[in-house]
């Protein structure tokens, strides 16, 4: 932000002003560009397909699921940790024998390009 003096009463102004305070005289250096961002609104979006991405990879996530399916490694990377927890404790009940869900799951990660994290973010 740059201060700048009134022409007409000399008072100092910021760029982001339109106009004087004192003397309503029209800043020179506000711009249509500055008016236009006064106005405008941030919209926070909840849209879970909004194009936002997630800091975490797909590529990662469905390896971790291929590897250490069973445990839930995989979803508790992705921040789903109730399908996480429940992969692991059905292969604590069944020995090992669920641990088929897990490598099925990790290969639908790595086949689906719009796998959402937790949060809704798609995943790199």
């Amino acid at each position: 932000m740059n201060n700048y003096e009134c022409p007409n009463c000399g008072n100092v102004m910021n760029d982001t002003e339109e106009k004087c305070r004192y003397c309503g005289t029209t800043n020179p250096t506000y711009s249509l560009v500055n008016k236009m961002i006064k106005h405008v609104v941030p919209v926070e979006s909840s849209n879970q397909n909004s194009g936002v991405y997630s800091s975490k990879s797909r590529i990662a996530c469905g390896l971790l699921q291929l590897f250490f399916g069973g445990l839930g490694i995989g979803r508790f990377y992705s921040g789903h940790t109730g399908v996480a927890v429940a992969q692991l404790l059905l292969t604590i009940f069944t020995c090992g024998f669920a641990g088929i869900w897990g490598f099925i799951d990790g290969i639908l990660i790595l086949v689906n390009t719009k796998f959402t994290d937790s949060e809704g973010k798609i995943m790199k």
